[in-house]
């Protein structure tokens, strides 16, 4: 890939995949760390011909190698499960607080998937693709995080509402 190639596909992805690595990791410099390091090997990788499809997911395989790998290194598997309540009277914007939240509360790849599926709108093939999971775990894994998700959400929610007076 030449220069003036290389400077269209990093405007065209650096955005999407730094906010990929920001809502997977929840530390913004980390993120900011991972994508540097994910250009750089991604410029030293001797490439097979690829169509920007495949090559923007070898880009985000390899981002979700490196967090893994950070991850792996802090051994950060002891996850909050206490649930964040989201009262129905709320606004938007409290709403959308919570929920990030309970995005924060979340493992890694719960996060990952559920990041890559709702806001980035990938399909199963390309979240495989991204992940280096199997195509066919993909909707098993998510149906997963979106319960957990839930769960976190729906225990709260109902410890306060027993809590109010009627």
């Amino acid at each position: 890939m030449d220069e003036s190639a290389f400077r269209g596909f990093y405007d065209e992805t650096s955005g999407p995949l730094l906010r990929y690595l920001t809502a997977v990791t929840r530390n913004p410099d980390l993120a900011r760390d991972l994508l540097q390091e994910a250009y750089c090997r991604f410029l030293t990788a001797s490439l097979p011909v690829m169509d920007e499809r495949q090559t923007r997911n070898y880009l985000f395989r390899i981002a979700t190698n490196l967090a893994r790998d950070r991850w792996r290194r802090a051994k950060e598997e002891s996850w909050a499960d206490d649930p964040v309540e989201i009262p129905p009277s709320t606004s938007q914007v409290e709403r959308n607080l919570c929920v990030r939240q309970v995005f924060d509360r979340l493992k890694p790849r719960e996060r990952q998937l559920l990041w890559l599926a709702y806001v980035e709108g990938s399909n199963h093939q390309e979240i495989a693709e991204r992940t280096g999971l199997r195509p066919g775990s993909i909707r098993l894994l998510l149906f997963r995080a979106r319960h957990r998700m839930a769960k976190l959400i729906t225990r709260k929610s109902l410890a306060s509402d027993s809590e109010t007076p009627q």
